[in-house]
């Protein structure tokens, strides 16, 4: 489980601590004087350090405490959440010694009696004060303490005090409260559930559907009823069920009086498109002559087989009830009044006994299993190392026969073969439904325990959603939290006892439940009997790794789909850790009716409100999330063979703690996240480039676009200049056709020049009548383009006026003849001196066509 937020407060420094109280990790058992050291009281109000959680208290403490296993010294504490083990000097938090209360097993105090040599070499008897604590988390640690302190009593007594509280309100979940971690009512996610198995999945639940009763919705098969909203129907079913569309409410009450705890089948997973279902129910009780029958539980049995369309026309559905006990156990059954139904009785119908085991061989497995670890792994209770032991070698030595017997340790554990038999059942259940599209009844006593095993792999092999990590929340509130499996039995925590107006009334569970009968390994010396051990009638006797052994088996389809399933493995162990160290209140009590008693939802912590926001902080890279996850691949159902339902032991979970090295996912796994995680970043990176470059993309558009308008400008310039060029050569020549030179200065005016001595010729042979009058040209200063035309008398030739016309004017008549008076001519007695004018006043000049040239 990943690190909690630490609170604000202020750690102690080691340095306080007496050089009495220290000593190095680094020394060996045979090597301390332990009656040389004299306890020193310590305050345990005066201890403050970082690591506590939010209302997390120190009960009790422990100096100069040895972690066997390891062989570090450091210190030992008692929370009111769990056993805290900090190294020496450092202060660190040491992970192996670190251990939720509610994940404790069992502990015990254990003494052993070493021979020692003192200083003036004489032997002496000395004794180890060892506390061992047996995990449900598959570990098994040991503490050392000094003797003659009485620290080991103070540690002994406050887990006694604290690890099984009384009341279920003394639970840290309920102390610490929400937190952050709060989310909404678990029924609003149930009901979002049963929408979309409707397929009425667009819909979302609200606190209004379930005050008013409207959420009971159906379709042409299936509708949703409120017949269980008051938990009068049956105690341990949620509030609100799928059952057939036209089995009505009282037919239903009348079913449930026929099965144990009134648990009555119900649908647990419906495929919209085939009508195929997967039921769930408890056993029938038969009676011991197994000739008890039902007639409206073998109607609803029957309404859950829908008519089945296909080429041939409209046929029966298929039943398979699949009854997870062994044959065996079913028959005993019946002497108690319960058993297992008989096909005759049921249309169309077929039995199938699974044989898997009750919850007490479940739990002895598992411990046979924990033993076997830690007597093989690498860091054993003993602090000896598992190839050092058995005279070098912990295979026997090398002896073939020792070695096979060895290894035929892990196979007498019945672990494996467990997790194989849910595999298989689950993986046979899958196939009738998809193949077939045939109806699934699947019972065991009570239908809380194997039954919860079985549907909800089913489901997580037919449905790809539930292979996602929304989905699989959603698979385990509904089949393990809502449909009743008694957590708060199975790991041995308080419950409430009883209902109605008293629900503060408890019942008392085991301190420390049940010790280990076989003694202590250790490299030397003599063992004595575990003291203070609890008489056997406070031995809890329900407590069983029935989730544990689920989420086992989602380990191995895991192991063989690795692009099935959205979360990792490392998801998987977080949602153990979460759920035994019961820091959150989801998985506390045995049944939705009594966590709404407690008012779980409300006051205590969510444990999916913490996963996600354990993913929040790094998103698609953090280890929940399965690296080589494709739903492309795998978008139907999956149906592994029996060949591939081999399982092994889960490294992450299993070997932890005894082989810590095996136990990571491997080298490859690594390298392929933080190639993932560089991936990420490559990809933020060219994000950030590609934005970049549509910017100046952008920008080089808009630069683009300017520069086409001015270029646009410039065209545009270009042909009025070149029209402005045009008119004043036209006026160029104009001017020049009437004899006068145009000078054009660089500031746009021109001088035009005529000679003085050709006009006043003119103006004396030229009558006076005939003279042209002047006119003035009007001047504007608004104008831009102006002229300034000068008459001189050295550009006025000085021939004849015959001469000076066929010089000047090229539009003579053909016959060289004058057109004056009726047109200009450079003959005109007048001199245009100093005139000014721009290109609009030529416009107003009095000139004749006859002047130009026909075209």
């Amino acid at each position: 489980m990943a690190a909690p937020k630490p609170r604000t407060t202020r750690s102690r420094s080691h340095r306080d601590v007496p050089d009495l109280e220290k000593m190095d990790g680094a020394y060996s058992w045979d090597a301390l004087e332990w009656t040389k050291i004299e306890a020193v009281p310590r305050s345990v109000s005066r201890v403050n350090f970082d690591c506590l959680l939010q209302a997390e208290q120190v009960i009790a403490e422990g100096y100069g405490v040895v972690l066997v296993n390891t062989d570090e010294a450091g210190t030992l504490f008692v929370t009111n959440f769990r056993l805290l083990f900090l190294s020496e000097g450092t202060m660190d938090v040491i992970a192996l010694g670190t251990i939720p209360l509610a994940a404790i097993d069992k502990f015990n105090k254990i003494v052993v009696k070493t021979n020692s040599v003192s200083r003036q070499s004489e032997k002496s008897s000395s004794s180890r004060r060892l506390l061992q604590v047996i995990g449900k988390d598959m570990r098994i640690i040991v503490f050392g303490f000094r003797p003659r302190t009485k620290q080991r009593r103070k540690v002994y007594d406050a887990l006694l005090k604290c690890m099984k509280p009384a009341r279920i309100w003394d639970l840290y979940a309920f102390k610490s409260g929400p937190s952050k971690y709060s989310n909404t009512d678990p029924k609003l996610r149930l009901l979002n559930e049963y929408f979309r198995l409707l397929g009425k999945g667009s819909l979302r639940a609200s606190m209004g559907m379930i005050e008013d009763g409207s959420f009971t919705l159906s379709n042409e098969l299936w509708r949703i009823t409120d017949i269980n909203s008051s938990y009068t129907l049956c105690q341990t079913y949620p509030f609100a069920l799928v059952v057939p569309k036209h089995i009505s409410d009282a037919e239903i009450l009348q079913a449930s009086t026929f099965r144990a705890r009134c648990r009555l089948p119900v649908v647990s997973w419906c495929n919209p498109g085939t009508g195929a279902v997967l039921a769930r129910s408890s056993q029938p009780l038969v009676g011991l002559m197994m000739n008890m029958r039902s007639n409206t539980d073998e109607k609803l049995v029957a309404a859950l087989c829908s008519y089945l369309v296909s080429v041939q026309g409209p046929s029966r559905r298929k039943l398979y009830i699949a009854d997870a006990r062994p044959r065996k156990n079913a028959l005993a059954n019946g002497a108690m009044g319960g058993g297992s139904e008989s096909s005759s009785n049921y249309f169309q119908s077929e039995i199938v006994f699974f044989g898997i085991d009750n919850i007490h061989a479940m739990r002895e497995s598992l411990t046979r299993l924990r033993e076997y670890l830690d007597t093989h792994g690498e860091k054993s209770s003993d602090g000896m190392s598992s190839f050092l032991r058995h005279g070098g070698w912990t295979w026997g030595g090398g002896n073939l026969s020792s070695m096979s017997a060895s290894v035929s340790t892990l196979g007498d554990s019945g672990w494996l073969i467990h997790v194989q038999s849910v595999l298989a059942g689950s993986a046979w259940i899958a196939a009738r439904v998809a193949l077939e599209k045939a109806t699934v009844l699947v019972h065991c006593s009570d239908g809380w325990d194997r039954t919860t095993q079985l549907v909800s792999l089913a489901s997580l092999l037919l449905d790809p959603y539930y292979r996602t990590i929304a989905g699989f929340q959603a698979l385990v509130e509904k089949d393990w939290l809502a449909f009743g499996h008694p957590f708060s039995d199975r790991s041995g925590m308080p419950t409430i006892s009883g209902s109605g107006n008293m629900p503060y009334e408890l019942s008392r569970q085991s301190s420390t439940g049940s010790f280990s009968t076989s003694p202590m390994r250790q490299p030397s010396g003599s063992f004595t009997s575990p003291a203070s051990s609890p008489p056997p009638s406070q031995t809890s006797n329900n407590c069983s790794p029935i989730f544990l052994q689920w989420v086992d088996c989602v380990s191995q389809l895991l192991r063989m789909y690795p692009f099935a399933f959205e979360f990792s493995s490392a998801f998987l162990v977080d949602l153990l850790d979460c759920m035994l160290s019961c820091r959150f209140g989801n998985f506390l009590c045995n049944c939705e009716k009594e966590r709404q008693q407690c008012a779980v939802s409300e006051v205590c912590g969510c444990i999916w409100a913490y996963l996600a926001d354990l993913r929040a902080s790094e998103g698609s890279s953090h280890v929940h999330y399965n690296l080589f996850y494709d739903p492309t691949k795998h978008e139907g159902p999956l149906l592994p063979p029996a060949a591939a339902l081999a399982p092994t032991l889960w490294p992450q979970f299993h070997l932890r703690w005894a082989c810590p090295k095996e136990s990571q996912a491997g080298e490859l796994e690594v390298r392929c996240r933080k190639m993932a995680i560089k991936f990420s970043e490559m990809q933020k990176e060219k994000e950030i480039a590609e934005r970049k470059t549509q910017e100046m993309t952008a920008a080089m558009e808009s630069i683009k676009s300017e520069l086409q308008n001015e270029k646009q400008l410039s065209v545009s310039a270009r042909n009025i200049a070149k029209s402005a060029n045009k008119e004043c050569e036209a006026i160029k020549r104009a001017i020049q056709s009437l004899g006068c030179k145009v000078q054009v200065s660089s500031n746009g005016y021109c001088t035009v020049d005529i000679e003085g001595d050709l006009m006043k010729s003119n103006q004396k042979n030229r009558p006076a009548s005939r003279r042209a009058s002047h006119r003035s040209l009007p001047s504007s200063e608004d104008n831009d383009l102006s002229l300034s035309i000068t008459v001189t008398e050295d550009d006025v030739p000085k021939d004849s006026p015959s001469h000076v016309c066929e010089a000047l004017c090229p539009l003579r008549t053909h016959d060289k003849a004058c057109r004056w008076p009726d047109a200009g001519c450079a003959h005109l007695g007048s001199q245009f001196i100093g005139l000014k004018a721009n290109f609009d006043a030529f416009d107003q000049l009095s000139i004749y066509d006859g002047y130009f040239k026909p075209e």
